[in-house]
């Protein structure tokens, strides 16, 4: 797939808005989702090279997005919220729990360019030769290749909806020319979708990549507002370590008082004064054990 360039575009509000013959076409006959997807897809690819939105941070809130359309493909009741507590409430010695596992399972896959490496450790179940015959599982154009990874992966292991659908987005990713797995598939698809075959699966695919790529240019969009929104007031932080700590909240989903790399109370004072201006959320509506994040 050749995407154009994006050097003449200036504006993100004008990158927010999918054409609208992609967002409110209803197609059904497969080349018709097929060529939408790609078109989604494309406009992603754009919206991704700008440098006013936050790589790490967009990965990192579709990570969890993605973890909690897992989820619930197993049955679970968590959302994203607990998702968020299991994981970023965790102390010394404690266990995330199965959902935990999941959340933590995406968001180390996001956090590093791909590799071997960086994938045995988000799936430290798999070996890494079974990782790479899995990622060099498909072939053909880029959702094509994805579908043929999960397919794949199922037929070894029935039970491994996570990894199947971190690979996919993996070789998706890799043949679109990104370094990163961005999380696409997850979200847009429907539990019965993974146990499609052949060219069922390949629709369904680019089915839920028009949806979640619709989702994930309008997040691309708002957290590059709010990143702008933070870097404005970073200045007006006085606190030694503030920094950092700003920098920390343009990468996470979420991040506790206490992750700061500053004293407890000294942190607690600085989320304070970032929430009072606008630049981050209280993510969790409660009085003790707050999360926040842009």
């Amino acid at each position: 797939m050749t995407f154009a360039r994006l050097d003449h575009i200036s504006d993100l509000d004008t990158l927010q808005r999918m054409p609208t013959w992609v967002t409110s076409a209803r197609a059904e006959i497969p080349e018709d989702v097929a060529f939408l997807s790609g078109a989604a897809l494309n406009h992603l690819h754009l919206v991704l090279g700008r440098e006013e939105v936050p790589q790490a941070l967009l990965r990192d809130r579709l990570a969890l997005r993605a973890a909690a359309a897992c989820v619930a493909f197993s049955g679970r009741p968590e959302w994203a919220g607990e998702l968020r507590d299991a994981v970023h409430l965790l102390r010394p010695g404690d266990l995330p729990g199965p959902a935990g596992e999941i959340y933590l399972a995406w968001r180390r896959a996001v956090e590093r360019p791909v590799s071997i490496k960086a994938v045995g450790r988000a799936l430290p179940a798999f070996e890494p030769g079974q990782i790479a015959g899995w990622l060099d599982a498909g072939q053909g154009t880029p959702v094509v290749r994805a579908a043929m990874v999960l397919e794949a992966v199922l037929s070894e292991a029935p039970r491994a909806d996570v990894p199947a659908l971190i690979l996919a987005d993996i070789v998706l990713a890799q043949a679109l020319g990104w370094s990163h797995l961005m999380p696409l598939l997850a979200t847009g698809l429907k539990r019965a979708d993974l146990r499609r075959r052949g060219d069922d699966l390949r629709f369904a695919f680019h089915r839920a990549l028009i949806s979640s790529v619709v989702d994930a240019v309008h997040l691309a969009a708002d957290l590059a507002r709010r990143a702008a929104h933070l870097k404005t007031v970073a200045p007006k932080l006085r606190a030694k370590g503030a920094g950092n700590a700003v920098e920390m909240f343009l990468t996470r989903d979420a991040v506790a008082a206490a992750a700061l790399p500053l004293p407890s109370r000294a942190a607690r004072r600085l989320c304070d004064r970032l929430v009072e201006l606008g630049a981050v959320r209280e993510l969790t509506g409660r009085d003790t054990f707050r999360l926040y994040g842009v």
